[in-house]
């Protein structure tokens, strides 16, 4: 997956595709690359901005004063990072999970990885090291804030291909818990709690 850092990046826009938006009086969207989309917006769509702003004099105070724009010939530069609690609460719904909170990653939003999860859990399997196995191997985009001194970090990750994200899942956890299954003594096969044998089962070992 690739980072997508407010911080650091700054989104361009066609000039004349946002004063035609804004001009509209209808309310619309600009995603991470800096297109200009109308609603309804699909379940993939990562957005810097979604609103119905006011027909303004100065562009630079079309977006709210979360927002920095900045005029160049017939692009406007944005950068977001001061929204960013706003865009939280706005690109949770369709980000694959949440890792925004203190205590980390609770869930999957899709069910099929939620279920991989769940019975990974069964074998000390955590959410944390699901999500760098996706992160490490599986194509997405982790929308996030972080920054190195002192590190702040803050994302909600967007997988492209949930299938592929499901059976690279959930081959690591079969063959983590196969490991463990052969040669660790707290998981010997005779001796699982029936919810670990439920898992084990699960994985089809």
């Amino acid at each position: 997956m690739k980072k997508f850092n407010l911080f650091k990046e700054i989104i361009t826009v066609d000039k004349s595709a946002l004063l035609n938006a804004i001009n509209s009086s209808k309310i619309f969207a600009i995603d991470i690359y800096g297109e200009i989309k109308e609603a309804p917006f699909n379940n993939k769509e990562i957005l810097i901005y979604q609103g119905q702003p006011e027909k303004v004099h100065k562009i630079e105070n079309a977006l709210g004063k979360n927002y920095q724009l900045v005029e160049d010939r017939d692009r406007v530069l944005i950068k977001a990072f001061a929204n960013w609690q706003e865009l939280i609460g706005l690109n949770t719904p369709r980000a694959s999970y949440d890792d925004t909170t203190a205590d980390g990653v609770a869930e999957f939003s899709s069910s099929a990885l939620e279920d991989i999860g769940w019975h990974a859990t069964e074998f000390n399997i955590s959410y944390r090291a699901l999500v760098e196995v996706l992160e490490e191997r599986c194509e997405g985009i982790m929308y996030c804030i972080e920054q190195e001194d002192p590190y702040q970090f803050s994302g909600l990750g967007f997988l492209s291909d949930d299938a592929e994200a499901k059976e690279v899942l959930f081959k690591y956890c079969q063959e983590h818990i196969k490991e463990l299954l052969e040669n660790d003594p707290d998981f010997k096969r005779d001796e699982l709690t029936s919810d670990e044998l439920e898992a084990a089962e699960f994985f089809n070992l």
